[in-house]
């Protein structure tokens, strides 16, 4: 599957639903990172799918980067299902490990 229809595959579940896990929760509520469900949702929906694991053993997911309304950068870790998308994970990259726009790994 191309990328831009699994984008538009995640875009059409996350309508129905969006499924946080407790891992993301964890994750975009600390202190440094205050990730809104809001901040995902407009990541997701803007975004730029960045990396594809189509052969993830907990079934095909992606990475997604973007910005917020207050043009921070974000990536967020999100598997599209049938009735909904499950976010695994958001988080503000770190410029050590990711080029300035952050859409590419620093290797």
């Amino acid at each position: 599957m191309k990328l831009k229809e699994v984008h538009l595959k995640i875009k059409e579940v996350a309508k129905k639903r969006i499924l946080f896990l407790p891992h993301a929760v964890r994750q975009m509520s600390r202190p440094d990172r205050m990730i809104t469900p809001n901040d995902v949702k407009l990541v997701i929906e803007e975004g730029k799918i960045i990396e594809d694991y189509p052969d993830d053993p907990r079934g095909h997911s992606c990475l997604i980067s973007g910005k917020d309304i207050n043009n921070r950068s974000i990536h967020v870790v999100c598997a599209p299902k049938d009735d909904y998308l499950a976010i695994i994970t958001a988080y503000l990259p770190d410029p050590n490990l990711w080029y300035k726009d952050f859409t590419k790994r620093r290797t």
